[in-house]
């Protein structure tokens, strides 16, 4: 395996958060869900609304410091965020780089008495790759690949992007089992202000992914991150809805942003909205649209919506 080409005190910083890095740009970070499930069976929002199952999943990313953007609202810290790659590990290294990491942070938790220790066994081989943690995967030049050989280990894989490289998820093959679209701004003004792209035509390429989503075959969600006194105002819900019924997705996450890591140097808990107005936020933005609130995690501070139009796709998992 590569050695990590990456500036000293940034590899320093991300160790002591207990990231796991993985060749020369990857990462891997155990999940607050998945601690919960194996200590005190409790699960991720996403395995109560699409089957995946916290204890197995696999938290990683292939562009653990490359980004298009810099949001606000971020967690990770954006001191040396870079868009390039100066080595490019290959889809295998990262892969099985990965699975090891994620190994080894498990390690002390089989000796918790609180463990459930067919869970902890379960969760030495994931089934699902959440490829999310840090960064914009789908910058990394070999993300085809990469979830070819999830594909191959019968791993689903979620993917999490800015919306930024419509040319990549054009392009992309395999897609991912599900795909995550990020529009946390319902105009360009706060696009620029929540966001800080580091491209000049972040809101134009945006749409365009927008506009190619409904041509995509696999599960589509566009994910609102909601920040109070920013981005969620009532009168932004028709903004919204004009940008979601373009990308015509499966379901709608809106979703209340959290206050952790860097964020905290930007945002106070003032900004971190309740369930009850996510709730009614996504009841106003499912009635402009024709999607129906059908699910709902209040200690995650999220909904789903879901379309009567659509038929769901279900994510296969053993």
């Amino acid at each position: 395996m590569c050695g990590f080409v990456m500036n000293e005190n940034l590899r320093l910083r991300l160790e002591k958060q207990h990231y796991a890095l993985v060749g020369d740009h990857s990462a891997v970070k155990l999940c607050h869900w998945m601690k919960q499930s194996l200590l005190h069976n409790r699960h991720c929002y996403k395995q109560e609304f699409y089957g995946i199952k916290s204890h197995q999943c696999l938290q990683m990313t292939p562009a653990v410091n490359q980004c298009s953007h810099m949001c606000l609202f971020c967690w990770r810290y954006q001191g040396f965020t870079e868009q390039s790659f100066e080595n490019v590990d290959d889809p295998l290294t990262i892969l099985e780089g990965s699975i090891q990491a994620q190994r080894r942070l498990l390690t002390g938790f089989k000796g918790d008495a609180r463990t459930d220790q067919n869970k902890w066994t379960e969760a030495q081989n994931p089934n699902m790759v959440a490829c999310s943690l840090s960064g914009e995967p789908t910058l990394y030049p070999g993300l085809g690949g990469f979830f070819e050989l999830c594909h191959r280990k019968n791993m689903t894989t979620f993917l999490v992007t800015n919306g930024t490289t419509p040319e990549v998820l054009k392009n992309l093959d395999p897609l991912p089992k599900q795909l995550y679209v990020s529009i946390v701004a319902p105009t360009e003004d706060l696009y620029k202000k929540i966001c800080s792209p580091l491209i000049s035509n972040g809101w134009e390429k945006i749409k365009e992914t927008l506009s190619l989503l409904p041509s995509l075959d696999t599960r589509t969600v566009i994910r609102h991150t909601l920040i109070q006194g920013w981005n969620m105002d009532k009168t932004h819900i028709s903004s919204y809805a004009k940008l979601d019924e373009i990308a015509s997705p499966d379901f709608i996450e809106p979703k209340a942003f959290v206050l952790v890591g860097s964020s905290r140097k930007h945002l106070t808990l003032a900004n971190m909205p309740s369930h009850d107005s996510i709730r009614s936020f996504s009841k106003e933005l499912g009635e402009n649209i024709g999607y129906t609130l059908t699910k709902e995690k209040k200690d995650s501070r999220v909904t789903l919506l879901s379309s009567s139009r659509k038929k769901e796709r279900i994510v296969q998992q053993d």
